[in-house]
Formats: structure tokens, sequence, C-alpha cells
């Protein structure tokens, strides 16, 4: 399905070739040139590594978009949006509320409703284009190939059922056997997921359970048919601190032992430094930073990654006051011209403000500048300046 006309990922390409020639990475507009040496592009290794990862490509997203509004009057929620995940692999999906992150996760289980639309140049799982199934053959693989943990626990439960019901209809709809096996199954499910006294746990209603004991059922029932691929919207967000810590310990272990691929969707940046690979960062509906997470957290490139990590109390100097940053998120109808940060960055240049930056990939081809990486491994920033380049950090 081709991109809707409104989307505005034609004119991101036509300013491509302007933005390279005009700020190239390793071009002469580079004074440092120290810095020109640490950051410079390699398409070489760039290449070799897609080649190398092609294979195990769980889920490969290219330019999705999400538009709301109306057809006079749109607005993207989510724009252009590229996105990758790879077998046994966790990728954190990072930003403040109205980023587009849980909007991503809905447009990649088809559960974005009117007036929202979809578009994408591709939306592949395991090599299926989901935009071509039909609305059955999307259903039975999204349940079955991909599980999905919504963010509140006691809205995502029927009051109406028994846990144990809830967890049996799930593996009678996508596993089918016998109602024997079905039982057992879900008090399985139930036992990995750390809920004790399980056959008691069958007949119990969702109120009658605690929001930790609320979040292990929806666990189980979305690790139910074994997926691929399990996507985590905020699973922390409605529990408390100790609970927080015994739900991700629980998905983690689940990870590992599966083998699945993971995609941790979080505002909380220390979640995505003790449990993630990857690190994607999205601000206003736009991926502004992207790549390890080793990588992105000692060496953020854009102002916006940088503020976050700032922000940590982690890296609070003593008494200091925590950093934050000043404004909010725009609206749906109140993005500023060219980059969407720029009314909130202190380092915004007249450019930024004239012209959308592209994005571009920043790679650190000396292991020396990054003891923790075991490869050099590409960045991508969404910067008409990163951070880098100007020897600011």
């Amino acid at each position: 399905m081709r991109a809707n006309p409104q989307v505005n990922k034609n004119q991101d390409h036509k300013s491509q070739a302007h933005d390279s020639k005009n700020h190239d990475i390793h071009g002469d507009n580079i004074q440092n040139q120290n810095q020109e040496n640490k950051y410079k592009h390699d398409n070489n290794h760039k290449d070799n590594h897609e080649d190398k990862s092609k294979n195990n490509i769980l889920l490969d997203i290219r330019n999705l978009t999400v538009q709301f509004g109306t057809e006079k009057r749109p607005f993207n929620a989510v724009d252009n949006l590229n996105l990758s995940i790879l077998e046994n692999e966790v990728v954190g999906i990072v930003g403040e509320s109205g980023s587009g992150k849980s909007i991503t996760a809905l447009a990649i289980m088809g559960l974005v409703d009117h007036p929202g639309r979809v578009f994408a140049d591709q939306m592949q799982f395991n090599g299926i284009e989901l935009q071509q199934l039909t609305l059955k053959e999307r259903r039975k693989l999204l349940g079955k190939e991909i599980g999905l943990i919504f963010q509140d626990p006691m809205t995502s439960l029927d009051p109406c059922f028994t846990v144990g019901y809830q967890i049996m209809e799930t593996l009678k709809t996508h596993e089918g056997g016998s109602a024997k096996a079905r039982k057992q199954r879900t008090l399985d499910l139930l036992e990995q997921v750390g809920i004790p006294d399980s056959k008691n746990r069958l007949n119990t209603y969702p109120h009658q359970l605690s929001g930790g004991m609320s979040q292990r059922v929806v666990i189980a029932m979305a690790i139910a048919c074994s997926p691929r691929l399990l996507i985590a919207d905020e699973p922390t967000t409605a529990l408390d601190v100790t609970i927080q810590s015994q739900i991700m310990s629980l998905l983690r272990d689940i990870q590992e032992e599966r083998k699945m691929g993971l995609m941790l969707i979080t505002h909380d940046l220390a979640v995505v430094a003790e449990n993630c690979q990857k690190i994607v960062v999205m601000y206003a509906g736009q991926v502004v930073e992207t790549g390890t997470v080793a990588a992105v957290f000692e060496n953020p490139q854009h102002p916006y990654t940088q503020a976050l990590l700032k922000a940590l109390p982690e890296r609070a100097e003593g008494a200091a006051r925590l950093h934050s940053i000043a404004g909010v998120v725009p609206g749906a109808y109140d993005r500023p011209t060219g980059c969407l940060f720029n009314p909130r960055c202190s380092d915004c240049q007249p450019l930024c403000i004239e012209e959308a930056p592209n994005i571009r990939n920043i790679v650190y081809p000396n292991l020396q500048t990054l003891q923790t990486l075991q490869t050099p491994e590409t960045q991508q920033v969404r910067c008409h300046f990163p951070l880098g380049l100007r020897g600011d950090k």
C-alpha cells in the first residue's frame, strides 16, 4: 500500500540530497578534523551488517504513517516511521506522552480505529506483508504469532469472565485441542507467570486480583500461543515500584527462555538500559534517534535524547535539581515548521526552523570510543546539528 499523498514523505525525500550535500557528517563543512574522524559514514559496514541480519528480521516496517483528523485537515500521529526487530532482540521505544509510541503498536496489530488511517510502504512480519492479509488472516496471525500486553491490566481483562476462561478461550481460538489440554496449559501458564495456587485462581474474576496479579494474567494470555514477537505497551505503568521490578524480571525471563523478539514501549529510560539491546527515541510522531543502548546512552546525538538522559535521577550531581525540558510536546495542530523539537531546543539554529531534518547515519568505527560495544554500530539521528559534531556534550 502506498503512502497517502498528504504524508510529507516525498518532501522528505526531495530534500535528502540537498541535506546530504550541505550537511554531510564527513563533508568539507565540518571544521573540527578530530570530530570528523570520530563520526563518519561507513556504508560498507552498514551493508555488511544488513546482509548478516536480514535473514532473521522478525518485524520490518518502512515509512509507517498513522493519520487522524479530516481529509482536509489531517495530522500525523506517527510520521514515516522505520523500525526493524530481529529474532531474540529486545527493542525499547521511548518518548513522552503523545510521541506516538502506543499508536505505533496499535498500527502493527491492526487496531487503529476509524477515523485513523494507516499507510506504509512495507509492514512485514517474518516475511509476510501484513497489509495484504484479510482481516481474518491478520487476526489469526496476530493472535498466535504476535502477542500484545496493554498498558492497564484492569481494563485489559473482561470483568464478566474468570481469568481461567479468558486464557482458555485464547488457546481455543488459536490452537484448538481438547478442553482438558487447554485447562492444563492454562494452569502451566499461570504457574509460569508466578501466580500461586493456580488451580483456585482459574475461577477468579479480574476484580478479585491485585494490579500485579492482573498484569501477570495479561502476560499469560499474551504468551499463551508462544508468539515469536511480544509487544509490551507500558507494562508497568499502573503498578507500584516493587511490582514493576517483578513484572520486568518476569518479561525478561520469558523473552530469554523463548528467544522471542520483544518490543518494549516505555517512558522509563532505566527500564530500557536494563532490558534492551536497541533503543528508538520518538518525539511528536517521529523517530529522532535510534541505535544500540550502549551507543545512545553514552553518546546521545539528538538534543531531545540528551535532555531525557539528563533528567534521570542517577545522573543528577549531588543535591542539584533534576534537569527538566522546557515546554511540552506540540499538539496535533501546533507543530512547528522545520525540526519539531526546535521550540524546546536550547541550541536551535535558523536552519532548524526553516527546514525539517532528515535521518542521518553516524558510525563509531573505532571501538576505543565505546568500550561497551562489541562491534561497530550505526546510530541514526534526525538533526541538522548532531551533538557529537559540536563538541558540547
